[in-house]
This record gives structure tokens, C-alpha cells and sequence, in this order.
């Protein structure tokens, strides 16, 4: 009786063992939320300008006071896949503690060469960019920048950016809430260019 069965059944046994597994997706653990606070600007706050350079406001003279710096980054989902055409949207106090919302009318007089609130559109790599200023602190509050990710017309998450070895870190409520792991996934760590960059990931 002749092999050829059992030998096509080897032949096709030894090839689907040398075929390379596909890859699988390497699950990402999602950022951590965070209150959005009471300094969300609405649109009718927010000025014209409300690009990704917050740094350099089209109706003003000259640039924002503060250390300027770049933030890098990238959205996924929670399968580690990047996602294209998300919006990103910050938010955060001036050099003087201000931000840009009605309700906020205390302490020193507002940078009005400051954004104050800026976003950015994902590409094919779902990859974002932004030129703001170092956060600094307020009365009650370490420094910390405010994060939105809207994709499509759902809001997909809130979170903050912290410092992660700024000494007001130990006195600040949220920030205390969060895990080690969950601090590390939220720290801007920057780099010692002339414009400092960080670069970090949103899992969403």
C-alpha cells in the first residue's frame, strides 16, 4: 500500500512548524485617569489659536514666560495598536499659576501670551506633538498638566501629567492616590536638550 498520505501528512506537519508564529498584540495597561478639575476652558474661552504650540500665540507679541519644552507622544488602545485621528487636548497653568478659564480670577495678573489650552490630531502612527512650558505650581497643587484624548466624538480619557521628582509631589492629594506603576505611566521625564522633550504614551 503506498505512503504518500502519511508522508503528505509529514511533509505538511514539518511546514507548519517551520511557518513563523504571527505575533500577537502585546496587551497595554491603560493610563490611569484623573479628575478633569475645575479649569477645563470651554470653547468659548479657549482663543482662536488652539494648535499644539502653546508656547507662541498668533495674536501676540512676543512668546510665553516659563521654560518652554516639547511633549512627544503616542495614543493606543488597550491591544498596544496606535490609533489614528485621535484628538489629544491639554490644558495648564501659566508661568504665574493662572489658567485660562473665567473662574479663575485670583493671584497674579494672567500671561496673555500664554495658550493655556492647545490640541493635536493623531497621524498613521497615532503619534501627537506639543510645545508648552514646564508645568509649575499653584496654592494647593504640584505642577501638573491636564490631558484630554477624544476619539471621534467620545472621550476615550482624562489624566494628568506630573513631574515625577518635583518636591510638591508628596504634598499633593492625586498624585498620592497613584500607584508606583501608575506615577511612572503619567511622568514627563525630559531630556537635557536646549528645549527640553518628553515622550510618552496614552493607552486608552
Amino acid at each position: 500500500m503506498s505512503d504518500h498520505p502519511n508522508h503528505h501528512r509529514r511533509q505538511l506537519l514539518i511546514g507548519t512548524l517551520l511557518t513563523p508564529l504571527m505575533p500577537l498584540a502585546k496587551a497595554a495597561t491603560p493610563t490611569p485617569s484623573a479628575t478633569e478639575g475645575p479649569f477645563y476652558p470651554t470653547q468659548r474661552m479657549r482663543f482662536r489659536d488652539v494648535d499644539n504650540d502653546l508656547v507662541r500665540l498668533d495674536s501676540a507679541a512676543r512668546i510665553a514666560g516659563g521654560e518652554a519644552v516639547r511633549i512627544a507622544g503616542q495614543v493606543l488602545d488597550r491591544d498596544g495598536q496606535p490609533i489614528e485621528s485621535a484628538v489629544v487636548e491639554i490644558w495648564q497653568c501659566d508661568v504665574n499659576g493662572r489658567y485660562l478659564h473665567t473662574a479663575d480670577t485670583g493671584g497674579k495678573p494672567r500671561d496673555d501670551a500664554f495658550q493655556g489650552f492647545g490640541r493635536d490630531v493623531t497621524d498613521a502612527d497615532g503619534r501627537f506633538r506639543f510645545r508648552t512650558i514646564k508645568p509649575v505650581p499653584y496654592p494647593g497643587r504640584t505642577p501638573h498638566i491636564h490631558v484630554k484624548v477624544w476619539v471621534g466624538q467620545r472621550e476615550r480619557l482624562t489624566t494628568q501629567w506630573y513631574l515625577p521628582d518635583h518636591p510638591d509631589n508628596q504634598g499633593d492629594f492625586l498624585y498620592q492616590r497613584l500607584s508606583m506603576e501608575q506615577r511612572e505611566a503619567v511622568s514627563l521625564v525630559f531630556d537635557a536638550s536646549a528645549e527640553p522633550l518628553a515622550e510618552i504614551q496614552l493607552v486608552v
